[in-house]
């Protein structure tokens, strides 16, 4: 998540039209105290069972390590615009990835084309 934090200005915005959401199956106290320690600017929600995280085509057996990590990207008008089910965070192509989903629905990337 530290990735996402030092890449947050650039990849999403600064929040501008783009919400970032880490599912995770930790508790909600102790994500809470986590984004608070690691001052992430963006959100967190807690899926203990790791239900939210299979939906996604995730498995919750991997517990998030390197490489299992789901991303969903959604429109602004809530519909699922692409899904990543094993997102590498430690490959800087993922992000590349990452940012032209994002791009593809952000309103003001759609101005700029």
């Amino acid at each position: 998540m530290q990735a996402y934090r030092d890449q947050y200005a650039s990849l999403f915005r600064n929040g501008q039209n783009v919400v970032l959401v880490g599912i995770s199956n930790d508790s909600a106290e102790e994500l809470s105290s986590w984004a608070k320690d690691e001052d992430f600017q963006f959100l967190f929600g807690s899926d203990p069972n790791g239900a939210a995280y299979a939906a996604f085509g995730g498995d919750p057996r991997d517990n998030g390590m390197v490489g299992s990590r789901a991303v969903v990207v959604v429109d602004p008008e809530g519909r699922i615009a692409e899904v990543i089910p094993r997102f590498n965070q430690v490959d800087p192509g993922a992000y590349t990835q990452l940012k032209s989903a994002i791009d593809r629905v952000t309103p003001e990337a759609r101005q700029e084309l």
